[in-house]
């Protein structure tokens, strides 16, 4: 059960993100704010305290909060991200997760990791080797997690920006999937859930207590997840599927 998310305010230089998808257009600054709010209050009817952290316009991708920190049962790591513009979007995290935990740790160079590559899956972590999380960052978060009783295993990727691009954890076994993680043999044992090519975006969702968050406007996805027995809320992302963001990149929820 989730207690607690972190999320951090949208700032006006949102428009000047990082995006692999241009043809998308540019993100409306008012309506990412409107949707960020619907988003708290998502989180809020799933049963968890909402931090809410003030903007940072030195960094437009600064609202994908999940990228800088990953939060475990016993100690939180703040990340060194792989996007040269986003280094530095970290400082500021650990005096804040400091109120949450007693333990902080902290990637270090030449380790890169971003909280979007790895996937919680009870005490063992899927960490995805992307343009943005190399091996060292692996390496450095898997020993922390070792010192603490957990585990964690590399994920090879070729295709998606991050791991929970394509994949989102549902609890009971149940793993939604896209594109290339389809097929991966380290998710065989999985009860799998594979999502429509046209619907991709979709295959990140983030499970909240009882409920799935999923993103508005993808009905196939959201039938699939009911089907499979859960129960589910959509939020529209429009603004931040601009900028390669979803749910899940837009809080650290512990």
């Amino acid at each position: 059960m989730f207690k607690y998310a972190i999320v951090k305010t949208p700032a006006s230089t949102l428009t000047a993100g990082i995006t692999a998808s241009p043809e998308l257009g540019a993100p409306d600054y008012a309506k990412a704010l409107e949707q960020h709010q619907t988003y708290i209050r998502a989180l809020e009817a799933c049963g968890v305290g909402v931090t809410v952290l003030d903007p940072d316009e030195n960094f437009p991708d600064s609202c994908f909060i999940e990228d800088v920190a990953v939060c475990t049962r016993a100690f939180a790591m703040v990340t060194r991200p792989g996007a040269r513009s986003r280094m530095g979007e970290q400082e500021d995290t650990a005096a804040v997760l400091s109120g949450f935990y007693d333990h902080i740790e902290q990637i270090t160079a030449p380790g890169t990791l971003e909280g979007g590559d790895v996937m919680m899956v009870k005490d063992h972590y899927y960490i995805g080797l992307s343009d943005r999380t190399n091996r060292e960052g692996a390496a450095q978060l898997i020993a922390a997690l070792s010192a603490h009783g957990m585990d964690g295993s590399m994920v090879e990727m070729s295709d998606m920006l991050h791991l929970k691009t394509g994949l989102s954890y549902l609890e009971e076994n149940i793993l939604l999937a896209a594109g290339e993680f389809k097929n991966k043999k380290e998710f065989r044992s999985f009860d799998m859930i594979e999502i429509p090519e046209e619907e991709s975006y979709a295959a990140n969702c983030i499970r909240v207590n009882d409920y799935v968050i999923v993103p508005e406007w993808f009905p196939k996805t959201r039938k699939l997840i009911e089907d499979a027995g859960l129960k589910t809320m959509a939020v529209d992302t429009s603004e931040f599927r601009k900028l390669d963001g979803g749910l899940s990149c837009l809080s650290l929820r512990f």
